[in-house]
């Protein structure tokens, strides 16, 4: 694969990169350059990750070394409880995982890394004092306000946390960090605030979120507008049935995204078509080979909303198996960390 074909694989479905000319030389001179996405443990995670574990999965393909940052301290300073971290930790470390084996991806380049075995260490808490003492309070709250959830009455934790996730760049030694748009401002403040500290910025690169199923951003803490990993089939397809899909309508249609973002280029990546199967009465299966001929005809309302909930709810729970195979032992570990 050419530095070229690296990055048109990297690109795909990204919404942002900076800088793009920084990625292409790293391509060239690096043989195994290092990328790494950081999720604080906080609420239980759902289908909406697939998104960025099929990127990461997009990075092993280009040769990356992938780190996994769960972030077990950033958790505790977005208001998730200190007793319960362990807990939390213990849930994502059990579930990422599959979610990399549910898309097919060699994990063998795919490093877990905990947040507190490297952020307690004498010289992070030190580069944190330091960047502290340059940084205002008005830049780390613009910073984190897309992530943090900071309330009317804001802690200061949430002001430490993009401290935090700059300098995470440094300490996990790697080339780029991704995380979804949502991140931009935490990754800008990277950029920006390294050079003072004698550190290389970083390549950020970012893909954009996609809606819930009620048309807003799919959240943990709202069960609506999410599908959790350990949903059954008829618990999918119940979802699928309530979600928002307006006929011909594409705007906030998480339906339609998660089979942009997710299904479609794992189908792709497979050599396989997307089907939307429909009684012959109704015009007979629909078969599609990328994303652009499923938007063209659902615009077109020459395809319902219901058949192609369905054909998701399908494909949906397919990419589940592998929870529903582990669901004794992940409920288990839930029950503990969410109880």
């Amino acid at each position: 694969m050419t530095p070229q074909d690296k990055l048109k694989l990297i690109k795909r479905d990204t919404q942002e990169i900076v800088t793009e000319d920084e990625l292409l030389k790293l391509l060239e001179t690096k043989k195994q350059p290092v990328v790494y996405l950081g999720t604080a443990v906080t609420g239980k995670p759902h289908i909406g990750y697939f998104v960025w574990v099929l990127k990461m999965a997009d990075f092993l393909k280009a040769g990356f070394k992938v780190k996994v940052l769960l972030a077990d301290l950033h958790g505790a300073l977005d208001n998730t409880p200190w007793a319960v971290l362990e807990r939390r930790y213990n849930y994502y470390s059990t579930v990422i995982p599959l979610m990399f084996t549910a898309v097919g991806a060699d994990i063998k380049n795919v490093e877990i890394v905990k947040g507190s075995t490297f952020q307690l260490k004498k010289e992070y808490i030190l580069d944190v004092l330091k960047m502290s003492t340059f940084t205002s309070i008005n830049d780390a709250k613009r910073a984190a306000s897309e992530v943090v959830k900071f309330g009317d009455n804001p802690k200061l934790s949430g002001l430490i946390y993009p401290l935090m996730q700059a300098l995470d760049e440094v300490y996990l030694d790697v080339d780029i960090q991704y995380g979804g748009v949502d991140q931009r401002k935490i990754l800008m403040f990277a950029r920006e605030n390294l050079p003072q500290m004698g550190y290389t910025p970083r390549v950020e690169v970012m893909t954009p979120l996609i809606p819930g199923l009620i048309g807003k951003k799919m959240s943990a803490s709202d069960p609506k507008s999410k599908i959790d990993l350990l949903d059954n089939e008829k618990t999918v397809q119940d979802k699928l049935k309530g979600a928002y899909c307006e006929e011909g309508v594409v705007e906030d249609n998480g339906v339609l995204a998660f089979l942009k973002q997710v299904l479609i280029p794992l189908k792709q990546d497979r050599k396989e078509s997307f089907v939307v199967e429909r009684p012959a009465k109704y015009g007979g299966n629909l078969t599609f080979k990328n994303y652009e001929e499923v938007e063209k005809v659902f615009v077109e309302k020459q395809l319902h909303p219901l058949d192609l909930k369905m054909a998701v709810a399908r494909e949906i729970s397919a990419l589940l198996g592998v929870f529903q195979q582990n669901k004794e032992k992940i409920e288990k570990i839930a029950q503990e960390a969410y109880a």
